[in-house]
C-alpha cells in the first residue's frame, strides 16, 4: 500500500516489516501468546508453583529470530531519517536462535532450577524464520538489545506488570 501511494501520489511513505518481537507489554496468555513469552510465563510458573520440570514442544531444533521492542522502535526512528527508497525493509536483529537455546536462555533469566525436557513427539513448527535485514543493516542500522538484556528487561516488566 505504502509502494502504490509513493507512485501514485509522489507520497513519500515507505514499508516496514518487522521479525518476531519481544519485550514490555507483550501477550503473555497462556492460550494465544507466542514462542518467547509463553517460554517466560511457563518457567515462571514452574518455578514459583516449585515444578521439577518445564516440558516443551518439539525437538529444540527449529531457529528463530527475535527483536527487541526498543530495537524496533529505534530502528523505525532511522529509517524516517535515513531511507526514501520505493522497496520494503525487513526490521530485523540478524541473529538465529535454536528454541533450545532460546528456552535454556529464558530459564536461567526467570531462575527456575528445575529441568527442561522435550516433548518430541509434538511438531517442531517451520524449521527456520530468518529474515534478510541486510538492507537495514547497509544503511547503517544495528540493535543494541541483545537477546540475554531483553529477556531481563522483559521479565522486569512481566514481574512488575502481570497478574499472578
Amino acid at each position: 500500500m505504502c509502494q502504490a501511494y509513493r507512485i501514485q501520489y509522489n507520497w513519500d511513505a515507505i514499508s516496514a516489516m518487522p521479525t518476531n518481537l519481544y519485550g514490555p507489554n507483550d501477550n503473555f496468555h497462556p492460550e494465544n501468546s507466542h514462542v518467547l513469552p509463553a517460554l517466560m510465563r511457563r518457567f515462571h510458573e514452574a518455578k514459583v508453583s516449585g515444578a521439577k520440570e518445564v516440558v516443551v514442544w518439539g525437538t529444540g531444533s527449529p531457529l528463530r529470530e527475535f527483536l527487541h521492542v526498543d530495537d524496533l522502535a529505534d530502528a523505525v526512528v532511522f529509517l524516517l531519517e535515513k531511507y526514501s527508497g520505493l522497496g520494503h525493509v525487513n526490521l530485523g536483529s540478524g541473529k538465529e536462535v535454536t528454541i533450545k537455546e532460546l528456552a535454556e536462555l529464558v530459564k536461567e533469566v526467570v531462575g527456575f532450577e528445575g529441568e527442561l525436557g522435550w516433548d518430541t513427539s509434538k511438531p517442531d513448527g517451520t524449521p527456520r524464520k530468518l529474515m534478510d535485514s541486510s538492507k537495514l543493516a547497509g544503511l547503517g542500522w544495528v540493535p543494541k538489545v541483545s537477546l540475554r538484556e531483553g529477556l531481563v528487561d522483559t521479565y522486569k516488566w512481566y514481574l512488575d506488570n502481570v497478574k499472578q
